[in-house]
């Protein structure tokens, strides 16, 4: 029988300066005034007015359309808002910021930012929230494109005194030509007394922008610290990369957001892969600090402790989410934890004072390369507990309808000489061997796909004792790279080019992968001039590519026009130096678009972090298309994470059928769904107004083919 702990949780105590509540103060509990609930990010909420009694006779309270669509493109809203005195903000589908009232959804104001979509990757999963010293306005912090807004509450307008007219550039600061460099923010950063510690994101491909981890002044928008995740001369880590690395390598960049111990004034920080993310003959070594947890001191940015959990990453296997800090207990002693999850589908688990690991780690051997230049490393790290929570390698045993036809995204259309193969023959023709397999020119299964186990959502962790509460995809994606430049007649830098910048997104064959337009018949749809301008500064979730010269975009642009020139165009000056790039990257499944995967296709699980053990385990959403006795509940691929509170109810969305619903979390029953507007690919918050809690989720879609929305709604009992 499980234990129950009584543990005091650090996400209810101080927080972010000394004006805010404190865990005595009733009001902290009413509100939602930090990402993801606190600054331990934890998800939890200790209000009770739902319960597990009650949480069936929920009903919709109020909604909001933010507005943003766009006709003809797909767009989409997995913004978590804030709760603060009453007022909700929000970001909608155009990357605006809005104010409504939080008890009836009306509407206060919105702040529509130049720089909106200026950069590409037009996407926000959330806000800072800064409250007021005495001195100088409360504010939020909302990013939009390259930019960095801190916002008056009370009006919705850029706070002049910070940075330049109440904005600062993410571009600056990077040692860098700040012209060439393509880098946005989709998930907020942490706020500790009076610094905002800011992550960012960027490109995955060659001449990405570096990683850098930066500190502002709340106030002044004046950088305070920068801690460089590419190490430079004399700095730790700099001996696990090539000499000249720090230079033009990219990425080791935090991109999901960080988790703050406001009494230990530490900052613990999750970081991704170095670009290219698939290929790292450029950067051998170990690549210290991607892939990795920092545990960085917030007044200086001074590393204390950090952990790799990927050596030399060429996976793309990015820590895809804040960490969660907790208290938990071993043998009768309270420890304070910080627990990691990850797309490999593990939970790693340390100390977070000291960066000891509380569950064994261990260095596993794994195959080398075969692509030229290429030398992974030798092992990789992996917890021998928690046990995985996502299944690690897919075999023939595991294959659903192994005799469909397999629906192979990196056939050519129009080709009546290729003949997709069943699922089995697809499986049999290509390496499926775990984790941490090498990529190769055949084609190699990654499970967990490259959305990873476990996503951005992140997990919940119930403070009072321990749990946690992680959802998972069990989707297998076929990764296949490619020789650019392979020689054939006609090839030309353009082409070279268009293989490294495009195809990890829209196919080897430019075709289009999982939702990502085709590029081949882009000409019908866009302008020439548009397309360049596109390549440039990016669209929607395309970043753009500054770092390329005017000839380079020029080869890229006319490549994909056809135009005749572009036959035997050459870039001079030019030198192709990746020699692979991405030729098939996509979901595996059959020809009903189902996962190849016998179900479930996504769980939602409950861990005890004190033991390591399972509590339970469950689907997480339904395919109702599916008629299966022996799988009556599929599961779903799933985006968006949870949200755990004191009524001992879990609430979720995340899931491809466009539902929200709410779990026991003792032991893991649905008590309560409804279907949403459009897919709720966000966390949802819960707060209460004049005495009356409320569950909000944003229902943006545009995820898994689904349609886009516009729509915030507010759940309540009546």
């Amino acid at each position: 029988m499980k234990r129950y702990f009584l543990i005091i949780s650090l996400s209810i105590l101080i927080s972010c300066n000394d004006s805010n509540p404190t865990n005595t103060d009733k009001a902290y509990f009413t509100t939602w005034e930090h990402y993801l609930g606190d600054p331990e990010r934890t998800h939890f909420s200790n209000l009770d007015q739902i319960d597990t009694t009650n949480v069936s006779q929920l009903k919709l309270a109020w909604s909001y359309k933010s507005g943003g669509l766009q006709e003809g493109r797909t767009t989409q809203i997995q913004t978590s808002p804030l709760m603060v005195e009453n007022v909700l903000y929000g970001v909608n589908a155009a990357i605006e910021l809005f104010a409504i009232d939080a008890k009836t959804g009306e509407e206060i104001w919105k702040f529509s930012p130049k720089s909106k979509d200026e950069s590409g990757l037009g996407l926000n999963r959330g806000l800072n929230y800064w409250k007021s010293d005495g001195k100088e306005p409360s504010r939020i912090f909302f990013s939009s494109g390259p930019k960095l807004y801190a916002i008056k509450l009370e009006t919705g307008q850029p706070i002049s005194s910070f940075g330049d007219n109440g904005s600062i550039d993410l571009r600056k600061g990077l040692d860098r030509d700040p012209s060439k460099l393509s880098v946005v923010s989709n998930a907020p950063g942490a706020v500790f007394k009076n610094i905002l510690i800011q992550g960012t994101r960027v490109g995955e491909g060659p001449g990405s922008s570096p990683g850098h981890i930066r500190a502002y002044n709340v106030l002044t928008g004046e950088i305070l610290w920068t801690f460089h995740t590419i190490p430079q001369p004399g700095e730790f880590g700099y001996d696990t990369w090539p000499a000249e690395a720090y230079k033009k390598v990219g990425g080791a960049n935090s991109w999901p957001g960080m988790a703050l111990d406001n009494d230990q004034g530490i900052v613990y920080i999750p970081t991704g892969s170095a670009a290219f993310d698939w290929y790292g003959g450029d950067r051998e070594g170990s690549n210290l600090f991607a892939n990795s947890l920092l545990a960085l001191n917030a007044n200086t940015g001074e590393r204390i402790w950090h952990y790799q959990m990927v050596h030399h990453d060429i996976w793309d296997r990015d820590l895809p989410a804040p960490p969660n800090l907790v208290d938990i207990v071993r043998d009768g002693e309270t420890i304070p934890a910080v627990a990691q999850v990850t797309k490999s589908g593990h939970v790693f688990v340390f100390n977070r004072i000291t960066g000891e690991p509380l569950f064994p780690i261990e260095e596993k051997a794994y195959p080398s390369s075969k692509l030229i230049g290429e030398k992974a490393f030798e092992t990789q790290p992996l917890p021998l507990k928690p046990a995985p929570f996502a299944r690690q390698i897919l075999t023939e045993n595991d294959l659903y309808a192994p005799n469909r036809t397999a629906f192979v995204d990196d056939l050519v259309p129009g080709n009546e000489t290729d003949k997709a193969p069943t699922v089995l023959e697809k499986f049999n023709s290509i390496t499926s061997q775990g984790q941490f397999t090498p990529m190769d020119t055949t084609g190699v299964i990654l499970f967990p796909g490259a959305d990873g186990g476990a996503e951005w959502g992140g997990a919940a962790l119930d403070p009072r004792d321990g749990v946690m509460y992680v959802n998972a995809n069990e989707m297998a994606w076929i990764i296949k790279m490619k020789e650019v430049g392979d020689g054939s007649e006609g090839s030309s830098v353009g082409q070279s080019l268009a293989q490294i910048h495009c195809a990890r997104c829209h196919g080897g064959d430019l075709q289009g992968l999982n939702g990502i337009p085709e590029l081949q018949n882009v000409k019908l749809r866009l302008e020439t001039d548009s397309i360049k301008t596109i390549i440039q500064k990016g669209r929607g979730a395309m970043p753009g590519m500054p770092n390329l010269s005017e000839e380079e975009t020029n080869a890229i642009t006319e490549f994909l026009v056809g135009m005749e020139e572009a036959k035997d165009h050459r870039v001079e000056n030019t030198k192709i130096e990746v020699p692979y790039s991405i030729s098939s990257f996509a979901r595996f499944k059959d020809d009903r678009g189902f996962p190849v995967v016998k179900p479930p296709w996504g769980t939602l699980n409950a861990i005890d972090l004190n033991t390591g053990e399972y509590l339970w385990t469950v689907p997480l959403g339904h395919e109702e298309s599916l008629d299966d006795p022996n799988n009556p509940v599929s599961g779903l691929e799933n985006y968006g994470g949870p949200v755990v509170t004191k009524g001992g109810v879990l609430f979720i969305a995340a899931t491809k059928d466009e539902k929200i619903r709410a779990f026991h979390m003792k032991t893991g029953k649905k008590l309560w769904e409804d279907q949403l507007s459009a897919g709720g690919y966000a966390t949802p918050i819960t707060y209460q107004v004049d005495g009356k809690q409320y569950v909000v989720i944003s229902c943006g879609g545009g995820k898994m083919g689904t349609p886009s929305g516009d729509e915030y709604r507010a759940y309540a009992l009546e």
